[in-house]
C-alpha cells in the first residue's frame, strides 16, 4: 500500500489545481441538486425548478470549454471526462417525479460521475491555452509556465529569464512580420537549449491538422545529392549518394575532407544547429549527416579521389531534400522514420518474437504499453508492478524457448516509450534479486523527493539466459529505462552504435502558443533513480548517464553494410556477441 499511496502522491504533485476546482465545483453542484430533490420531491413546482437546476453542471462545463479551448479545440479529449459528469448530470431528469426511476439514474449518474471525477482527478491534465494571446504574449506565458512546471529546471540549471530575453527579439520580428515559421524556430530553437527529448513543438496548419514533422528541426535542410557519416576513426565518408553527384567522382565510401572551404570536422562541430539531443557525443556523432543539408544554392566539397588526390567539386541545391531523410533511416534501421505511418509500424512491431536461427531468440519492445491500458496506468503504475506484463513476457520467452532459443535479442531501437513498469517486468524474469533502482516522486521548491519505489520484484525464470539489449538514440522514455535496467542484469549487455537518447521523465504539461498554431510539450512529473535524482536524463553538461556497455563499432565495412547495402549490421553484431560469447 505504500507504493500505491506514494504513486498517488506523485500524481497529485502534478495535478492542475484549476481545473481540479472546476471538477469539485460541478460535483458540489451535483450534490446540492441531490440534497435539493430529497427536500423538493413531493412538490411539483419545485421540482420543475430542479429540473432547470439540472442544467447548471452542462452550463459549467461549458463555460469551462468556453475558457479553455477557445482557439484550440485539440484539448478537448483530455477535458472530456469533466464534460461527460456535465451530461450525466441530466440522466434524472427524466425520472424526477418517479421514486424507483430516480433511484436508479441517480445511482447510475453517482457512478459514472464517481469513475469519471477519479479519472479526471488524477489525470487532471496540465494543459495551458495561450491560443488567443499575440506571439509575443503567448511566448512569454509558455516561459511562465515551464518556469513553473519544468520537471528538471534544477536538475539542468536551466535559467528560463535568460532564454526568454535571448530569443525574444526573434519572436517579436516575427509578431511585427507576423511569420508563422520565424515564430515557430524561435520557439524551436528555446526548446533545443533545454536538451531534453521530451521537449517537442509541433506546429498545426491553416486546417487544424498537426503538422509534425514540417518542424522538427530549427533549420530547414538542403537536398545536395549526399549525406554523410562520420566513422570510429573520424573519417567522413558520403553514403546514400546520387546520381549527380557520382558524375563529380563522389560515390559511397568517398571520404569528405572539406565543407565549403572548411575542415569537414570543424565544420561539424562550428556549423550544425544545436538540435537539442540529450546525449552531447549522440549528437557529434550524427552531426555529419545534418552538415550533409546545411549550406546555400551550392556548397564547395573537398574529397579524396580514388587515386588518393583531394579534388574540389561545387554541388548544387537539387531540390526538395530526401538524402538525409534516408541516410537517417538506414542509422536507425526504421524505414518509415518521418512518415504518418511512424508510430503505426512501431506498434505494429511491438512485443514480436521470432527465431533469428535455431539458437537465437528475438523479441522487439517499441513501446512500453499492453493492450491493456487501464491495467497499465490504474494496477501497473499504480502498484509499481505490472505482473500482467511479467505473465506476457514469460510466455513469449517460454515459446521461444520451446523453438530451441539459447541466447535472447532484445531490439529496443527506436523505442518510443511508455511505462515503465512494463521495462521492469522484463527484467523480473533476467533475475532473482529484486532491485529498488526507480521510482516516482515530487518536486517542492527546487528539491526532489522520491515517494515510491517502482522497481524490479526478481523472479529468475530466464537468470541464466544470455542476452544483447540493442539500443539507439532513437530510443527514449521508458525505452531509455529499460536499456538502463537491463544493463544492470549480469546476464544482459547493452549494446549500440550510439547511447540511448538520454531522457526519461513523464509527460504531460503542454502550453499552447498564439492562435493554436503551436504548441509545446515538456515533462511535469519526477521520475527518479535509488540515489534519489532525477532517473537518467542529462545535467547540463549532457553527458550520458545511460550509455551502453559494449559500444558497436562503425567502420568502413559496417557503413557501407547500414547505408549502401540496407543490411542491419547491428543485429547481425549481436548475433555473433552471443555465439561468440557462449
Amino acid at each position: 500500500m505504500g507504493t500505491f499511496f506514494g504513486s498517488f502522491q506523485h500524481r497529485l504533485s502534478v495535478l492542475n489545481i484549476e481545473h481540479f476546482i472546476w471538477l469539485c465545483a460541478v460535483i458540489a453542484i451535483m450534490i446540492t441538486l441531490a440534497i435539493l430533490h430529497h427536500k423538493w420531491k413531493g412538490d411539483d413546482n419545485k421540482i420543475r425548478l430542479w429540473r432547470w437546476l439540472c442544467l447548471l453542471p452542462i452550463i459549467t462545463v461549458s463555460v469551462h470549454a468556453f475558457i479553455y479551448l477557445r482557439g484550440f479545440r485539440w484539448f478537448f479529449s483530455a477535458h472530456l471526462p469533466l464534460y461527460a459528469i456535465g451530461l450525466f448530470a441530466m440522466l434524472p431528469i427524466l425520472f424526477a417525479k418517479r421514486k424507483i426511476g430516480y433511484k436508479i439514474t441517480a445511482a447510475i449518474t453517482g457512478l459514472l460521475t464517481g469513475v469519471s471525477g477519479l479519472y479526471y482527478f488524477i489525470m487532471t491534465p496540465l494543459y495551458f491555452n495561450h491560443s488567443t494571446e499575440s506571439y509575443t504574449r503567448s511566448f512569454h506565458s509558455l516561459v511562465r509556465d515551464m518556469d513553473r512546471h519544468y520537471v528538471l529546471k534544477e536538475w539542468k540549471n536551466v535559467d528560463f529569464a535568460a532564454l526568454e530575453e535571448k530569443y525574444m527579439p526573434m519572436v517579436q520580428e516575427a509578431e511585427q512580420a507576423q511569420d508563422k515559421v520565424k515564430f515557430a524556430d524561435a520557439v524551436m530553437m528555446f526548446c533545443c537549449e533545454l536538451h531534453d527529448g521530451h521537449v517537442a513543438v509541433e506546429v498545426t496548419a491553416d486546417d487544424g491538422r498537426i503538422e509534425c514533422a514540417s518542424y522538427t528541426m530549427s533549420y530547414k535542410p538542403r537536398e545536395y545529392g549526399l549525406a554523410m557519416v562520420q566513422l570510429d576513426n573520424d573519417d567522413v565518408i558520403a553514403v546514400c549518394t546520387t546520381e549527380d553527384i557520382h558524375k563529380l567522382g563522389i560515390e559511397d565510401g568517398t571520404v569528405i575532407t572539406k565543407w565549403n572551404g572548411k575542415n569537414i570536422l570543424t565544420a561539424c562541430e562550428e556549423d550544425v544547429p544545436d538540435l537539442g539531443m540529450s546525449v552531447k557525443e549522440n549528437a557529434d556523432r550524427v552531426a555529419a549527416m545534418v552538415l550533409s543539408g546545411i549550406g546555400g544554392d551550392t556548397v564547395d566539397v573537398s574529397y579524396i579521389d580514388k587515386n588518393g588526390t583531394e579534388q574540389t567539386v561545387t554541388l548544387s541545391d537539387l531540390g526538395e531534400p530526401h538524402t538525409q531523410l534516408e541516410a537517417f533511416r538506414a542509422y536507425r534501421h526504421f524505414d518509415t522514420l518521418g512518415t504518418d505511418e511512424e508510430f503505426r509500424s512501431l506498434m505494429d512491431e511491438n512485443l514480436t518474437t521470432k527465431m533469428l536461427d535455431d539458437k537465437c531468440g528475438y523479441l522487439r519492445v517499441t513501446v512500453e504499453a499492453t493492450d491493456n491500458s487501464l491495467y497499465d496506468i490504474f494496477v501497473g503504475y499504480a502498484t509499481g508492478d505490472h505482473a500482467q506484463a511479467r505473465e506476457m513476457f514469460r510466455e513469449k520467452l517460454r515459446n521461444l524457448k520451446a523453438q530451441g532459443m539459447e541466447y535472447l535479442v532484445i531490439d529496443l531501437r527506436n523505442n518510443e516509450g511508455g511505462y515503465d513498469e512494463i521495462a521492469n517486468a522484463l527484467c523480473d524474469l533476467f533475475t532473482a534479486e529484486d532491485k529498488d533502482h526507480y521510482g516516482v516522486g515530487i518536486r517542492k521548491n527546487g528539491s526532489y523527493k522520491l515517494t515510491a519505489v517502482h522497481g524490479i520484484h526478481g523472479d529468475g525464470e530466464f537468470a541464466d539466459l544470455k542476452a544483447v539489449a540493442l539500443t539507439n538514440f532513437g530510443c527514449l522514455s521508458a525505452g531509455d529505462g529499460a536499456s538502463l535496467y537491463l544493463s544492470e542484469l549480469p546476464n544482459v549487455t547493452l549494446a549500440g552504435i550510439t547511447d540511448p537518447y538520454g531522457c526519461n521523465q513523464e509527460t504531460g504539461g503542454i502550453s499552447v502558443l498564439s492562435g493554436g498554431i503551436i504548441y509545446v510539450g515538456y515533462p511535469a512529473g519526477l521520475v527518479m533513480d535509488g540515489n534519489g535524482d532525477p532517473n537518467i536524463d542529462t545535467r547540463a553538461d549532457r553527458i550520458s548517464r545511460n550509455p551502453v556497455e559494449e559500444r558497436i563499432p562503425l567502420d568502413f565495412d559496417a557503413a557501407m553494410k547500414i547505408f549502401r547495402d540496407g543490411e542491419d549490421y547491428e543485429l547481425e553484431w549481436a548475433v555473433n556477441y552471443l555465439e561468440n560469447d557462449q
